[in-house]
Parts: structure tokens; C-alpha cells; sequence
């Protein structure tokens, strides 16, 4: 065989080797930002939730301004506020703060919370405030208090009639998070920036990673379709 050939083809074979292995350290970059994003911004929202269906507007206009904010600006500028912003708060170098914000991964992670958690709680309080009067009445009637109503009654049937609209918001996070690459952390958008500079082959380096969005996207979709059906599997009719 030609000495070109050989060449060629031992040059393939580090460039697979070296591409499967960026694709992969990028990959679980991503899961892990997207994971913890998403479960942070679901614990900070269902408590929002509830504030922001209460009739007191000291209560619920603070998360209201919240979810105001967080929801009428894009994520790209709030990552750069917070990013950029941590570094300018007055003796936060001199503390124990820096050693966490002084990585990209946090302030990052720090920016996808916040704002996953404003639209979280949006989809939750629509979801409370559909709950049917009868379950809450019904619930009074067998002398249950207000945190027991909440947490055996209205949660769980919120909780069935939002899983759609959160499913998307699950899947919205995962294609957001391909901004985190522009704060230097090595995502799978970012890994694909690496191989496109080093093997200048920018066709084959954003469309693997598009066939990844894609794989993670429909293995999303499958859980959620599960999961909701296990949800919604009293509304099936009975057979026989």
C-alpha cells in the first residue's frame, strides 16, 4: 500500500480517536450543566409557584418581577450579566465565593437555574390554577388543612397537567445550554469549536453534534411521553 495511503488513513484514525473522545467529555459536560440546572430551577420553582398563584401582591409581585425578568431577557445576555457580574462585586475575590465563581461552569450553571426556574414556575402556577374546584372542596370537606391540601391534592394534579408544557421546557434547556461555550466551558457546541479549529473541518464537526442534540432531544421525548402516560393512566379507558 502507498506511504500517502497509510498516511492518510493513521491520520483518520487519530482524528476519530481524538473527535469521539472531545464529543463525549462534551456530551457529559452538557448533561451535567443541563441536569443540574433543571433540578436546581425545579426545587427553587415549585415554592415560587405557589407564592405566585397567592392574592396578596406582596407575596406574589416579587416572583412576578422574577419571572418578569428572567423571562423578557434572553439567556445569552443573563449568562454574560452574571459571568462578567460576579468578578465586579466588591471583595467577593477575598472570599471563599471566588474559588466556586472564578470557574465558568458555576456562573453558568448559576444563569440556567434562574432563568429555567422563571419559566418552571410559570408552568407550574398555570397548572395550580387550573386545579378543578370540586378536588379543593372536596379536600376541605374531609378536613384537611391548607399544606395537606397542597401537598396530597393540588401538587400531585398540577403536577399531571404540567408535564407536557415541562417537557419542553426540559428540551429548551438542552438546546440553550450550547451558549455555554461562549464563556470558555468545553460543551458539546464547544468541543465541536475545537475540532473545527484543529481539523478544519467544520461540516463534520457541527453536524456530529447536531446528530447528539438530536439523540439526546428524542431519548427526552421518550422519557416524558413514558412518564406522562404513567401520569395520565387513569384517564385510560378500562378494557372489557
Amino acid at each position: 500500500m502507498p506511504d500517502f495511503i497509510v498516511q492518510w488513513l493513521n491520520q483518520n484514525d487519530i482524528f476519530t480517536a481524538t473527535t469521539m473522545l472531545h464529543y463525549w467529555d462534551g456530551m457529559v459536560t452538557t448533561v451535567q450543566l443541563v441536569f443540574l440546572s433543571l433540578l436546581l430551577g425545579l426545587i427553587v420553582a415549585v415554592p415560587l409557584a405557589v407564592l405566585r398563584t397567592s392574592r396578596n401582591p406582596f407575596i406574589s409581585g416579587p416572583v412576578w418581577i422574577y419571572t418578569y425578568l428572567f423571562r423578557g431577557t434572553p439567556l445569552l445576555i443573563q449568562l454574560y450579566v452574571i459571568y462578567y457580574g460576579v468578578a465586579q462585586i466588591e471583595g467577593i475575590q477575598e472570599t471563599f465565593w471566588w474559588e466556586i465563581f472564578k470557574e465558568p461552569f458555576y456562573p453558568a450553571l448559576l444563569a440556567f437555574t434562574l432563568n429555567t426556574a422563571a419559566y418552571t414556575t410559570e408552568i407550574i402556577r398555570g397548572a395550580l390554577a387550573a386545579t378543578p374546584a370540586g378536588e379543593i372542596e372536596a379536600a376541605k370537606a374531609y378536613g384537611m388543612s391548607w399544606f395537606m391540601r397542597l401537598r396530597r391534592i393540588v401538587l400531585p394534579s398540577a403536577a399531571r397537567r404540567a408535564v407536557q408544557a415541562y417537557s419542553n421546557e426540559v428540551i429548551f434547556m438542552l438546546h440553550s445550554s450550547a451558549i455555554a461555550s461562549v464563556v470558555t466551558i468545553v460543551d458539546l457546541t464547544g468541543a465541536a469549536r475545537d475540532i473545527y479549529s484543529r481539523f478544519y473541518a467544520p461540516f463534520e464537526a457541527f453536524i456530529a453534534v447536531a446528530l447528539i442534540y438530536m439523540a439526546l432531544t428524542f431519548t427526552l421525548v421518550f422519557v416524558f411521553r413514558k412518564l406522562e402516560q404513567r401520569l395520565l393512566r387513569h384517564l385510560k379507558p378500562a378494557n372489557g
